[in-house]
């Protein structure tokens, strides 16, 4: 099969590899569609060090069953499937409360995190467990279905753990292809009004036709919110990446406000006045990958029409023009980045 194999840093070959053989619980699926994730930009870049070479990135995928293996349950050849990245044991004490993400056993296709790697899904066809997959509602493209985990990684951090309210005033802080996300499940889930803060007149663009009802530029961005809102904000979700962003996020908060340290994961440090943290009696969430239950929810809001993530792609390419791919993932005017083998 073809496959692009990243050798080094730098270092993205194209060439035919063995396809995978699926062992016990183990399922192959040819891949229809793959998202292009900041991580795997970061991979092949040398931005991000934590890599083991050979290996092939790309962990947001979604296609069609091609080989079962032994033991395999509830799937079977020919099967429309949507993946989760992030496989787990089931059985340890995280994964028995719903942590999987938690999980003491855990492996990852194509993307980083535990350090049990798969290869991922830039490639024909990829080999992950039975309990990584999810069947694909007929209703949803194979495009809409590779961004399962990014959206469900948003429900997850803006439902199940910043508890958005209906009415709430939401405001997120960096809106590139996972604060979008984030924007269109708050919208979904009742925001009043909902205000994106990005540097990018192109990112501010695209918030407000996916539903913000104030798109503002990072200058002045406290004033800003809080002459829209005069009480100040319910709820605040850093999607950016950068501590400045992190800091902004602080800085927004009244009395009561919800705040979600999502977006960033290097480790650098910010600031709270502890008494004014106090007083303010805020509760602070923060949210990294998904869970079964997450995946779940996130392919409930695509079948049923609330959110479409279709709309954040802006460009697609084939297997044979990953090159490009990872030009465009550099550019500043892009969006969602699909890869179609």
């Amino acid at each position: 099969m073809l496959a692009a194999v990243l050798k080094d840093f730098n270092n993205l070959v194209l060439e035919d590899v063995p396809m995978p053989v699926p062992g016990v619980r183990e399922v192959v699926v040819q891949i229809k569609s793959c998202g292009f994730c900041a991580t795997d930009y970061k991979a092949i870049k040398g931005i991000r060090r934590n890599v083991t070479f050979p290996t092939i990135c790309g962990h947001e995928p979604s296609g069609i069953v091609s080989a079962v293996g032994q033991g395999v349950k509830g799937f079977a050849e020919g099967d429309e499937v949507i993946c989760q990245p992030s496989g787990y044991c089931g059985v340890c004490a995280h994964c028995r409360v719903g942590n999987t993400h938690y999980c003491e056993h855990s492996f990852t296709t194509g993307g980083d995190g535990p350090k049990d790697t798969w290869n991922g899904a830039f490639a024909q066809y990829m080999k992950t467990q039975d309990v990584c997959l999810f069947h694909k509602p007929k209703s949803i493209s194979f495009d809409a279905a590779a961004l399962t985990e990014p959206l469900s990684g948003a429900w997850k951090g803006m439902v199940q753990y910043s508890q958005i309210e209906v009415g709430d005033d939401v405001v997120v802080i960096g809106v590139g292809g996972i604060g979008l996300l984030c924007l269109m499940v708050a919208r979904a889930a009742g925001a009043g009004r909902l205000i994106a803060i990005d540097p990018s007149d192109y990112a501010r663009k695209n918030a407000l036709q996916l539903g913000a009802t104030h798109a503002i530029d990072i200058a002045g961005a406290k004033e800003k919110v809080y002459q829209i809102l005069p009480a100040g904000p319910d709820l605040v979700l850093e999607a950016a990446g950068p501590i400045s962003a992190v800091r902004l996020m602080v800085d927004l908060r009244r009395r009561g406000t919800k705040w979600n340290v999502f977006g960033i994961t290097t480790h650098e440090t910010f600031e709270l006045d502890g008494g004014l943290t106090h007083f303010l009696e805020g509760r602070m969430d923060a949210s990294f990958g998904t869970t079964p239950l997450a995946m779940q929810r996130a392919i409930r809001l695509m079948e049923s029409g609330m959110v479409n993530p279709e709309k954040i792609i802006s460009h697609r390419f084939t297997l044979k023009d990953i090159h490009k791919a990872v030009e465009t993932m550099g550019q500043p005017q892009r969006n969602k980045v699909i890869v179609n083998p």
